[in-house]
């Protein structure tokens, strides 16, 4: 019956896969270099409406970090139209909601409404871009919430400095080597024209792609964003640097100790390739098939059969120019990290070796597949893969093909690019144990 059962949903999910709709959409440029994304839904009356800048963490100088996670804050101080502190109360009295969030690679702002708010949200966005009030009272406002972040995220939370501590030790020319908060420090000390200068070299249409998903009329939809943002101003092109590592050679070895912990974690971390590389696709059904889940097979070996470990798990960063994979564990009693890292070590070598079973291999397609179902089911995930694609990847038609690419990966290239990424001499090993000072931060 058990069987049965197993065979009747792997056919039903694969079925979901074979009858998934394709993302349809339409895309053009408006004359100032903004890129408009339109896609039509018409199954439930919400709209939404967001704009992704190619800005993140690492377009800053490395001694005024911090200011693309800023400009996530600051831009809702108000605008020429919008009076300071008005935003969030504009847009909840029409009945939406928003929010924004900031990688090392990009910034993303959106707001979703009832469809009859679409004007409306255009002109916010519009408003974002061509009149934002940037001001000594808005930077002091805003640094006292950041700082209140990084004390609440990172300083006060119980191994909340990993993600940190891992980039600092993986990178040493790329600007992925400093944390997207970035340096409180450095924040105190910039200038009001430090600010301004960042908003005018970063925050231009021809820097942005603007995404419309939802319930909306296209017509009206092209009259208002031809008012709201064609007359805008078309910024200087951004010249972006390339920044080069080194492979690593030799294991990084490195301690962090955090005053909020009182059992020691052991961190392995690999560098990977950009996530626009096929391999970075590989390594991430590795990822997957070693520690995605209670039926990974790191976690049923450590934590369930073998018991030398409280959890084990991992996090991976695909990201513009180079990724991560993090693979941490807190071991159990008088067991020790050396010990965790050896049976860590010990499945990848029979990645490296055999071949992983078929059975393993189709619940690995069988993930992602219900994965790529579920990303593009809402008009909030078809929106951000569609702003994700084009500006970041520079192919917006991977919204609908990208699932191909991890369908036709073999089991043969998982084993070779194991091989290629994922050995002992190319890695981080960071002990992350309680601090022997307590009053330390």
């Amino acid at each position: 019956m058990k069987k049965t059962i197993m065979v009747l949903s792997t056919a039903l999910m694969l079925g979901g896969v074979a009858n998934a709709q394709k993302i349809a959409f339409e895309e053009y440029d408006l004359d100032n270099g903004l890129h408009v994304i339109l896609h039509h839904d018409p199954s439930a009356p919400v709209v939404l409406t967001s704009v992704m800048y190619h800005v993140g963490s690492k377009d800053e100088n490395p001694n005024k970090t911090g200011f693309a996670h800023f400009f996530e804050h600051l831009l809702f101080e108000g605008t020429a139209n919008i009076k300071r502190g008005e935003w969030f109360k504009i847009v909840s009295s029409n009945g939406g909601t928003n929010n924004a969030n900031t990688s090392d690679d990009r910034t993303y702002y959106y707001e979703i409404f009832p469809s009859n708010n679409l004007e409306l949200a255009l002109w916010m966005e519009s408003e974002r871009l061509m009149h934002p009030v940037i001001n000594q009272i808005g930077v002091d406002t805003q640094n006292g919430v950041i700082k209140e972040e990084k004390a609440s995220r990172y300083d006060n939370r119980p191994y909340g400095k990993i993600i940190n501590e891992v980039k600092k030790n993986l990178f040493i020319n790329h600007p992925y080597r400093w944390s997207t908060i970035g340096s409180m420090e450095q924040l105190d000390t910039a200038t009001l024209e430090d600010f301004q200068a960042f908003n005018k070299k970063f925050y231009s249409p021809n820097n942005a792609v603007l995404v419309i998903a939802g319930d909306f009329d296209k017509k009206n939809a092209k009259e208002w964003i031809q008012k709201y943002f064609g007359s805008i101003q078309k910024g200087e092109k951004i010249k972006k640097e390339l920044f080069i590592e080194e492979p690593i050679t030799k294991t990084i070895r490195a301690t962090y100790q955090d005053p909020n912990i009182q059992i020691p974690m052991v961190i392995a971390s690999y560098r990977t390739p950009s996530m626009k590389t096929r391999d970075a696709r590989v390594l991430n059904l590795i990822s997957s098939y070693l520690s995605d889940g209670k039926s990974s097979k790191l976690y049923k070996k450590i934590v369930d059969e073998k018991k030398i470990a409280l959890q084990i798990g991992a996090v991976g960063f695909s990201q513009e120019d180079y990724g991560m994979y993090i693979l941490y564990g807190l071991p159990m009693g008088t067991h020790t990290a050396t010990e965790l890292l050896q049976e860590i070590d010990e499945e990848i070598v029979k990645i490296q070796t055999d071949l992983i079973s078929e059975r393993d291999y189709q619940k690995l397609q069988n993930q992602f597949e219900n994965q790529y179902i579920n990303n593009n089911s809402n008009v909030e995930g078809v929106a951000e893969n569609l702003a994700k694609y084009y500006l970041l990847y520079g192919d917006i038609n991977l919204i609908n093909s990208e699932i191909e690419t991890y369908q036709s990966i073999t089991r043969e290239e998982i084993r070779a690019v194991a091989k290629k990424y994922l050995n002992p001499n190319q890695r981080l090993i960071l002990d992350y144990i309680p601090a022997t000072d307590k009053t330390q931060k």
